[in-house]
């Protein structure tokens, strides 16, 4: 509590330092002018084409270049801070794996097969698996987060609502910008961008590189493999970019990309919430210490190419291309049980290819603007898990059961979605899409008596023996599906005055059927998610510094895809099916402010309140006949209440602009498992504080930014492998053991950053 005191006093003390400068240069300045203050306009392409942000009927949040490098965010999940009822989290296993919640509807299990609730998307292709969705911030224009389904201009996945990270185009101008951060836990970042014309308002070519590393939160401060790199949650990864533009006429623009991300920080290892009862390691001092009996070492690969062009046919019509291709590969290891012990440990591999191609046709006229297109994608989802039960096994050697498979998929769809104005004052948007999508599946799952891994090498000596694998492992699922749907969207928009929008909505998503790549034996795939959302909103500006903009809504999620344990003969059997349990709903309230009650100070707060719950869950007794169990689902990260409420305060000065802010972000009591909640995560709030400099000549900027400042210890993850005993205690589960853990939010962070543009 000292130390806070101690360094909140060191960030108030520069704060109020940087005031007292302003003060004495600006003395001159009249009362007058400082009350001159107006929003920001903010621009967004939530229905695929260029509107301002209070002209979209769509709950929406937008997150600009400078409001990112102002609040000193340096990776995507932070942004779940300024959209109310969303959950953007780093998952359990490694830094790069999503887990995406929006309005209750989302994915927590990155396995392949599965498909995600929420769409992730940079410049408007689609990211089909969670690996590497965890974006760090590099040469983006601004962040997008569209709430609510997106079932007509974008398709299936999006039940929940989209993310979408917006590239910055070039301006022309040769530039170049280097920026470098360092901080808590020896945090070192080192960021290049620049673009350079290479034939003068016509061909451009653009790179953006980032080295970003810190040394871990905690350690692995037992491991059963001596020599290995014992940092826990730290980050080491390189991204990079490249860009070409080419504008050969003035109605001609052309675009080709790419990215390349990988990831080598260590696996995450997570907190034992309770001693294990197969070793002596007691529970961890740190909630970022671990045990374990596994490489630590990860990695995460994703990269991908893109095409995109634009052919404006007259003032009125538009032809646009989208063109991508993208791959990743992840091999993994999570320790399940987190002790120097085998004794659920699964060391796994992901591996991704995705096409995916766009063609638009888009309208805007004087009383109609319209967007439709054609989609095609196709993506191959494969993998291998080994479930090493070694120590409830010993006598045998060991047991390891080893799931390997694919889920490939090729997707067709056709969308149209237009807006047409009744009157000067109504308007009327209907949208409608028809997707059709065929999935094939391969599953091999069998056990073998003793410890396997995925690879030859995994760990210094290994040698895996694919014979005997390929005859102890059988095939035990090759099908086939087929699905289609039409998701409609039909709206009225309101224009009461120049500043004031209502809206009213309905909209209808789904999310794919698939198969269960954990199956143990031939079973039918599962039918689509669906989810209807109703809407009703505001969107409103008042005397030019004062913006709010409100939704309340309602969805029905129906057909739940959801894994079932079954029992079998012990519990190396693992079998799991999965179905379409049931049903969920949801109603809630977004609220959205932005105040500029100076040209200097800019205040923002943002609510969202949901209740959610699970309608009915089917399930059978002993004696076969039906009930619901729908008490014992929960929605899972999704609190009650989430807000947010900061400020931002410029300045002018003798020796440059200083802009300070600071936010406190609020996210009310959660549950992090479906079935059987175990752990719950009490309401918590995160302060943060930074303060911004900028050089006269507009050449450097520097940056201060305090992040958790309070220090408050969350959990975003876990695994739990016990069943209460209803005496206060547990019955272990899975390998034998207490297995009850913990994954938690980045702790209290201090960095600087000093950058120059040429």
């Amino acid at each position: 509590m000292k130390q806070n005191t101690i360094k909140l006093s060191c960030i108030a003390l520069a704060i109020s330092s940087v005031l007292t400068a302003h003060l004495a240069v600006a003395q001159d300045e009249t009362a007058a002018d400082d009350t001159q203050s107006t929003l920001e306009h903010i621009e967004v392409s939530a229905r695929k084409t260029v509107e301002s942000l209070q002209n979209v009927p769509v709950a929406v949040t937008s997150v600009s270049a400078a409001e990112l490098a102002e609040n000193g965010i340096s990776v995507m999940t932070e942004i779940q801070q300024f959209s109310p009822n969303t959950t953007l989290q780093a998952s359990r296993g490694t830094n790069s794996t999503l887990t995406a919640f929006i309005r209750g509807v989302g994915q927590e299990d990155p396995l392949w097969g599965y498909e995600p609730g929420v769409g992730i998307y940079i410049d408007d292709v689609y990211i089909a698996r969670p690996q590497g969705a965890v974006l760090d911030i590099l040469d983006v224009q601004r962040i997008e987060v569209l709430r609510g389904p997106q079932g007509t201009l974008y398709g299936k996945n999006t039940i929940g609502g989209a993310v979408k990270y917006v590239t910055r185009r070039m301006t022309g101008d040769a530039e170049l910008n280097l920026a470098g951060t360092f901080g808590s836990y020896n945090q070192q970042d080192f960021k290049v961008a620049g673009q350079y014309p290479l034939i003068d308002n016509k061909l451009y070519f653009g790179f953006a590189m980032a080295s970003l590393s810190r040394d871990g939160f905690g350690d692995f401060v037992i491991s059963a493999l001596p020599g290995q790199d014992t940092e826990n949650y730290n980050k080491d990864l390189f991204a990079g970019r490249a860009t070409l533009e080419f504008t050969p006429t003035d109605n001609l623009f052309m675009r080709l990309t790419y990215d390349k991300t990988q990831d080598d920080s260590n696996a995450k290892g997570g907190y034992r919430l309770l001693p294990s009862l197969l070793t002596d390691a007691p529970v961890p001092d740190s909630k970022f210490d671990s045990y374990t009996s596994m490489p630590t070492w990860n990695r995460v690969e994703n990269e991908g190419w893109g095409l995109t062009l634009e052919y404006d046919l007259n003032e009125d019509w538009t032809l646009k291309s989208i063109t991508a291709s993208r791959e990743s590969y992840s091999p993994t290891n999570i320790d399940f049980d987190n002790t120097p012990l085998r004794i659920f440990d699964v060391p796994a591999i992901y591996e991704d290819e995705q096409f995916s191609q766009e063609l638009q046709v888009n309208y805007s006229g004087d009383d109609l603007s319209l967007v439709s297109g054609l989609y095609y994608f196709s993506g191959d989802s494969c993998g291998v898990f080994d479930a090493i039960l070694e120590e409830a096994y010993k006598v045998y050697g060991g047991l390891t059961r080893e799931v390997r498979g694919c889920n490939n998929s090729d997707s067709y769809a056709a969308y149209a979605q237009g807006s047409y104005d009744l009157t000067e004052q109504l308007s009327l948007t209907l949208g409608l899409r028809y997707s059709n999508e065929t999935k094939e599946a391969t599953v091999y799952n069998g056990v073998i008596f003793s410890s396997i891994y995925p690879e030859t090498g995994w760990y210094p000596g290994y040698v895996r023996d694919e014979a005997l694998i390929e005859a102890k492992i059988p095939k035990v699922l090759d099908d086939e599906e087929t699905w289609s749907r039409f998701t409609p969207r039909v709206g009225l928009e309101y224009q009461l005055t120049d500043d004031l929008m209502l809206f009213t909505s309905y909209s209808q998503g789904f999310k794919s059927g698939t198969f269960n790549p954990r199956a143990s034996g031939p079973e039918p795939a599962v039918d689509p998610e669906v989810v209807d959302s109703y809407e009703i909103g505001m969107k409103s500006e008042w005397n030019d510094n004062l913006r709010l903009n409100a939704t309340g809504f309602y969805l029905n999620h129906k057909d739940r895809q959801f894994v079932t344990v079954l029992p079998g003969e012990d519990a190396s059997d693992l079998k799991q099916r999965l179905g379409n349990i049931g049903t969920s709903t949801a109603t809630g309230l977004e609220l959205e402010v932005e105040f500029a009650p100076t040209k200097s100070l800019d205040l923002f707060a943002s609510l969202g309140l949901i209740d959610s719950s699970f309608e009915e869950v089917i399930s059978y007794d002993a004696n076969g006949n039906q009930i619901d169990i729908s008490d014992t689902y929960t929605i899972t990260n999704t609190p009650d209440t989430t807000a947010n409420v900061g400020f931002s305060y410029s300045m002018e000065t003798n020796v440059g602009s200083f802009v300070a802010n600071g936010n406190y972000y609020y996210r009310s009591d959660y549950d992090l498992a479906v079935v059987d909640n175990l752990l719950s995560q009490d309401g918590y709030g995160l302060l943060n504080l930074g303060l911004n400099w900028y050089s006269t000549d507009g050449h450097w900027h520097a940056g201060l930014y305090w992040k958790n400042v309070t220090d408050e210890e969350y959990l975003v993850g876990n695994y739990a492998f016990v069943t209460p005993d209803g005496n206060g205690g547990y019955i272990p589960g899975l390998g034998g053991d207490n297995t009850l853990i913990g994954y938690y939010g980045d702790p209290e962070t201090i960095s600087f950053t000093i950058g120059y543009e040429f």
